[in-house]
């Protein structure tokens, strides 16, 4: 059995363009979605969304014994990923990645946007400290300018974890062209990139304020 390959280098930009994750990101961006509903649709294209970044996760060979003899096969190498939410709106994506990878290790960074600068604010950060032994997915459902993902980005690089991929579930041009200005390196996942960014810096046509949509607090 040939050995299982990696690769080291995703493309920088994947569009996760699956029927399924278009269809449920289309309900998402309906006005008239419930909460609950809305938060039953991430879980799920957060689920779909996993699959594809991790697409290219390294992989070694083991033995085993199946029920009728032993065999080589493939298992994931190294020690177990690290899912990164970005508070508070990221943890509706986190929950449906758990459900594939319920072993991963979890980390959070409480960032906010300040609304007249639209500059990102750290309040809140927790993560394992065995960041250098692990790939990291970090995780907000909207890139929009990208200011918020390049703080959080920066924490990651600055606790040299051993790589570092982003999925959304919708991103602007703006944002895509800030992040990979400054982190050209860092693949990012999304299952739609939008027309632009309107004057408060909320993505067009968007779905709103996921944390909002997601929590019902407006």
């Amino acid at each position: 059995m040939p050995k299982p390959q990696h690769n080291p280098h995703p493309p920088a930009l994947t569009i996760v363009d699956h029927p399924l994750v278009q269809h449920k990101l289309s309900l998402m961006r309906k006005r008239d979605t419930s909460t609950s509903k809305f938060r039953l649709l991430m879980r799920e294209i957060s689920l779909l969304l996993a699959y594809e970044a991790t697409r290219d996760l390294a992989l070694e060979e083991t033995e085993i014994e199946t029920p009728l003899e032993p065999a080589q096969v493939p298992v994931l190498a190294g020690k177990k990923l690290c899912l990164v939410s970005i508070l508070r709106a990221g943890n509706g994506i986190l929950d449906g990645m758990l459900d594939l990878m319920p072993s991963a290790r979890v980390g959070h960074i409480g960032i906010y946007r300040e609304p007249r600068t639209l500059q990102a604010v750290e309040y809140y950060l927790k993560l394992p400290d065995d960041l250098p032994g692990r790939d990291v997915i970090l995780v907000d459902p909207m890139l929009a300018t990208g200011n918020s993902a390049v703080a959080a980005i920066s924490r990651l690089v600055e606790l040299k974890a051993r790589s570092i991929r982003f999925v959304c579930l919708v991103a602007a041009p703006e944002g895509i062209a800030q992040l990979h200005r400054i982190f050209p390196q860092v693949a990012v996942f999304t299952a739609a990139l939008d027309r632009c960014l309107n004057d408060h810096g909320y993505i067009l046509p968007g779905l709103g304020d996921a944390g909002d949509r997601l929590f019902g607090t407006k």
